[in-house]
């Protein structure tokens, strides 16, 4: 990792449409910030790792991996990903009944992905990987299913396999919220007033693709590797929403009760600090 200039602010996300669609006005300097933003691309489960470590100042990270480092960081309102519709799914080559005892690819044990599936299957045995081998692992008999998450949830069915189960879908069953996957971290040491600005940041730079959506497409479509251009803008209106301008009193109740369930099933500690910036 290139270290970072002491003139900017290094801003760690994924390679995913929503996050360069959201990003892009930041990294480009198109919006204010407080410090100009220095971006770090990588794919989620390594942008998790990297905050367990505290090596970026404001970081994308997976809910479940939130709640493991909140004594140094704190969600930011903006940028996130929350929603209906929008959770992981498991795939299969066809029908294998109750998952408890067999093999699933998960695309990392930080994801919230992982902390669903486990939620609701307690005893699979779970083979980690980067998140885009999943389904070719399945469709190669590798393992009995995978959990997929990203733009896979659109090209599945192009490798053979089938749908299991909607963990989505069973989370907003057993809860009524929208599910919390993705947050947007800054360190707790940073100034209230540097990380209210940064909020300010990252929603201006939202809005701003939304007023110029041709703005950013050539940066999204260079990060989107293979991608076809309707998945990509499927993936960008999939997962970039109200709740990425700012995650409100619903999202902010979705984020407790992952909170609150993952401490129950020993997946994260307690705490009483507060789970998002406030104004200063």
């Amino acid at each position: 990792m290139t270290l970072p200039s002491p003139a900017f602010l290094q801003l760690g996300y994924s390679f995913c449409p929503n996050d360069t669609f959201i990003f892009h006005a930041l990294h480009a300097g198109l919006v204010p910030a407080p410090l100009p933003v220095q971006e770090v691309l990588e794919d989620v489960q390594t942008l998790n790792d990297w905050a367990m470590a505290g090596k970026l100042p404001m970081t994308k990270i997976s809910y479940r991996a939130y709640f493991g480092v909140m004594d140094q960081y704190v969600a930011l309102r903006a940028g996130g990903a929350l929603g209906r519709g929008v959770g992981p799914l498991i795939v299969t080559r066809g029908d294998v009944g109750d998952l408890n005892g067999k093999t699933v690819a998960s695309p990392g044990a930080l994801t919230t992905a992982e902390l669903l599936l486990r939620l609701v299957y307690p005893e699979v045995k779970v083979v980690r990987m980067r998140y885009d081998a999943v389904m070719p692992a399945v469709e190669r008999g590798e393992v009995d299913a995978g959990l997929i998450i990203h733009e896979s949830r659109f090209t599945y069915t192009q490798h053979g396999l089938s749908r299991h189960m909607d963990l989505g879908a069973w989370w907003e069953g057993e809860t009524g919220l929208p599910l919390p996957l993705g947050a947007i971290l800054v360190r707790r040491d940073l100034a209230p007033q540097t990380q209210w600005a940064l909020n300010d940041s990252v929603r201006a730079s939202l809005e701003y693709a939304y007023a110029h959506p041709e703005a950013s497409r050539a940066y999204i479509r260079r990060h989107a590797l293979e991608m076809a251009d309707e998945v990509m803008q499927a993936h960008i209106d999939l997962y970039v929403n109200a709740f990425s301008l700012d995650v409100g009193e619903e999202g902010t109740r979705a984020v407790q009760e992952l909170h609150r369930r993952a401490v129950e099933v020993g997946a994260a500690e307690a705490s009483d600090l507060p789970q998002f910036v406030a104004r200063p």
